[in-house]
């Protein structure tokens, strides 16, 4: 996918200029200095874009609804994301049906938010298993209960 990058500047400065380079791009990123960067595109090109994330959704839902497509996304998924070796066998499978289950939501709210958080949760529990010092760290049993813990925000 070509993505142009541009300072945000340069399209408040040059807005004929820098929109005339979406005919090239699919996208232009506009770096911003004191806020998180912008995308910009089309709105035919985004509504592709979703229209590939809502049938490439549907269609892992369905197939997971079939033996065979259960296996084909478990053996697909190392290749995908190659940090699913370092999670127990019962850990990927766990993955996979949830990974599924939010790809099917995102595509019904149009909004992927809950998929990349999903995603970012599992890469940080295979992290853990990866390291077994951090691991051991985070399992071990001391015994020690230190009693309940506030709700956030509350004073103990």
């Amino acid at each position: 996918m070509s993505v142009m990058e541009l300072n945000l500047s340069e399209l408040l400065n040059k807005p004929k200029l820098t929109l005339a380079a979406l005919r090239g791009s699919r996208r232009i990123l506009l770096r911003r200095r004191d806020d998180e960067d912008l995308v910009l595109t089309t709105a035919a090109r985004a509504e592709q874009d979703t229209t590939v994330m809502n049938t490439t959704s549907r269609m892992f839902v369905e197939m997971m609804r079939t033996p065979a497509g259960r296996t084909l996304v478990l053996d697909v998924l190392p290749a995908t994301f190659p940090w699913v070796r370092y999670l127990p066998a019962h850990d990927v499978r766990e993955f996979s049906v949830e990974l599924v289950d939010a790809l099917g939501a995102a595509a019904a709210l149009d909004n992927t938010a809950a998929v990349a958080q999903l995603i970012t949760e599992w890469k940080h529990t295979a992290e853990v298993h990866a390291d077994p010092e951090l691991y051991a760290a985070l399992t071990e049993d001391s015994g020690e209960d230190y009693g309940p813990v506030s709700e956030p925000g509350v004073a103990a």
